[in-house]
């Protein structure tokens, strides 16, 4: 049985870890710090360590020297998850025996496909887009919900709230499940059975002190037509049930409390909000995403049509600079300046093939993906052996080519 090491992460990261891998027959270990890394470590011989780092990651250089040190240890992979860091950091810890390095959010589709490549395992990870937001305000746990019913997030919703019961000193918790923005069908119904259950599976939330706001009447024939629900109150304005669960000695009008209290959490009460990331979330990440802003993309293609694609896609990971020919890229270029290029193939007097070829003849370390409609096996193997990181078919739905795009550019970091 394949075996991983989880060190120093938090409960719920922790939980979500355990259930997930126990999914697949992977047994796990937890060492619940750094000082305990180690003789775990040794004691187990994972086939691989997932360390997560709170502050710098000089905090796990130690373990992760000891563990280069051993013979029968230094050849075990690790992957860490942390703050936003440089790439010379990240580049450093290649030495350690890292393999990736996730800033948080961490995005767990593009996680768990790096945890079953080491493994040699397919977890199945629901993308599906979702918005969820978990925060505390006036002592009521607050859940918002848009997009979709994402099965990872929502189980990930379990852990989070025990957390929020437990860092605020809740003794009766009082829930409001926000779903406005949601139209759901039956086909939503076993997500939308999940999400009750990991709310009502804590005991310390009585059905009676939950209330779903929802207009769609999906929601609403749902929890009537379950037993086990009794007591959950599905209704259209908070104005319906806010008296009822902010404290009766407050003076403050239900216009004054939603506004000061809802939406104007502070972290000191809320404890964080839930910040949960996918990879199909990196349309509504916005500038807080770790890759937004920061990453400079270079498209270069010939093809007005394909260029205004590719922009709209890749505008989502980083800042996006085009070339309309491969003439006027190499003019541009220089080392540091793109973290990654997309480039076309046959182009007039400067081709994709000439591009790999300068950047090798001129030290440039770049990744470069080509995007091109020649499908021939000799040009694609004489691309590959020249450098480029992949080669995308014309035509590749957009997803497609920004998972590719992100996959380069996590391989880089």
């Amino acid at each position: 049985m394949k075996s991983v090491l989880i060190v120093d992460a938090p409960p719920m990261l922790r939980e979500f870890l355990t259930e997930k891998l126990s999914a697949v027959n992977v047994s796990v270990e937890v060492a619940d710090s750094q000082r305990d890394a180690l003789p775990k470590f040794l004691s187990v011989l994972p086939d691989l360590v997932i360390v997560n780092v709170e502050n710098s990651v000089s905090d796990i250089e130690e373990f992760l020297e000891k563990k280069q040190a051993d013979p029968n240890g230094k050849k075990i992979p690790v992957i860490v998850s942390g703050p936003e860091i440089g790439h010379d950091e990240v580049a450093d810890l290649v030495q350690y025996g890292v393999i990736k390095y996730f800033t948080r959010p961490i995005k767990f589709d593009i996680f768990f496909d790096s945890i079953g490549r080491v493994l040699h395992s397919d977890f199945s990870v629901d993308s599906t887009p979702c918005v969820l937001d978990v925060h505390v305000n006036h002592q009521i746990i607050f859940i918002e919900i848009a997009k979709g019913l994402n099965r990872e997030k929502i189980t990930l919703l379990k852990y989070k709230l025990s957390e929020l019961i437990e860092n605020n000193n809740l003794a009766l918790p009082k829930l409001i499940l926000m779903m406005s923005d949601l139209s759901l069908s039956y086909v939503d119904g076993l997500n939308l059975e999940l999400l009750l259950t990991n709310i009502t599976v804590d005991r310390r939330i009585l059905r009676r002190n939950i209330k779903i706001l929802s207009f769609d009447k999906f929601v609403s024939d749902f929890i009537d037509g379950h037993p086990i629900y009794e007591g959950i109150q599905v209704v259209q304005s908070l104005s319906d049930v806010i008296d009822s669960l902010v404290d009766g000695r407050s003076s403050s009008s239900v216009e004054e409390v939603i506004s000061d209290k809802i939406l104007a959490s502070s972290e000191e009460e809320s404890g964080g909000a839930m910040d949960i990331r996918f990879f199909s979330d990196a349309e509504t990440v916005g500038n807080n995403d770790t890759l937004s802003g920061q990453i400079q993309i270079a498209i270069v293609d010939t093809d007005i049509s394909v260029i205004a694609y590719l922009k709209r896609t890749l505008e989502t990971l980083g800042d996006v600079t085009v070339f309309g020919s491969g003439k006027e890229f190499l003019s541009k270029v220089q080392p540091n300046k793109f973290d990654l290029a997309v480039t076309g193939m046959y182009m007039p007097e400067v081709t994709g093939l000439d591009i790999l070829k300068f950047l090798i003849d001129n030290h440039i370390n770049l990744p470069v993906i080509v995007y091109s409609n020649v499908v021939q096996k000799e040009l694609i193997m004489q691309t590959l052996k020249l450098g480029a990181s992949s080669y995308l078919i014309k035509p590749q739905p957009a997803e497609v080519i920004a998972q590719k795009a992100l996959e380069v550019l996590n391989a880089k970091r």
